[in-house]
């Protein structure tokens, strides 16, 4: 069960827009393990406070952020940055090798002139595929199926 503080791990809450208000707010789905696992290295990789984390089932997304759509953070991870501007999939790993130094060695390799396709492709190909490598929480009523079928 995700808590309005959504967690990585039920003993690790992470930081909320509330707890960081100008921290970078960092939409990934909170139902997926593989998902969560990733945030929290983010997380963990943040020493100054650089981001804030919400789950995309929470309501403050409808609120907040109308402009983007379920069906688009159920496809790929989105950042919206402190000037409100928004970063998704492959652009958002982009965006954060610039921003975190653990990931300061990844930007040459990401910033390749011309490679934004390519990592795009790989980050969809990770993308469809995550629920088999994390699996969910809730997935009783069948509503994760669809991601099975690829």
């Amino acid at each position: 069960m995700i808590a309005t503080s959504t967690t990585a791990r039920a003993e690790t809450p992470l930081p909320t827009p509330a707890d960081h208000p100008r921290a970078d707010v960092v939409i990934f789905d909170g139902h997926c393990r593989f998902c969560r696992a990733q945030v929290a290295r983010l997380h963990a990789w943040d020493g100054g406070q650089r981001l804030a984390f919400v789950s995309l089932h929470e309501p403050l997304i409808a609120e907040k952020y109308p402009d983007l759509s379920h069906d688009q953070l159920m496809r790929e991870m989105v950042i919206v940055d402190r000037f409100g501007q928004r970063h998704a999939g492959a652009s958002a790993v982009r965006y954060l090798s610039r921003r975190l130094p653990w990931m300061w060695p990844l930007a040459p390799l990401l910033h390749i002139p011309l490679s934004l396709p390519l990592w795009q492709w790989l980050y969809r190909q990770i993308a469809i595929r995550r629920y088999r490598w994390g699996r969910v929480d809730d997935c009783e009523s069948g509503s994760c199926e669809v991601h099975f079928r690829k």
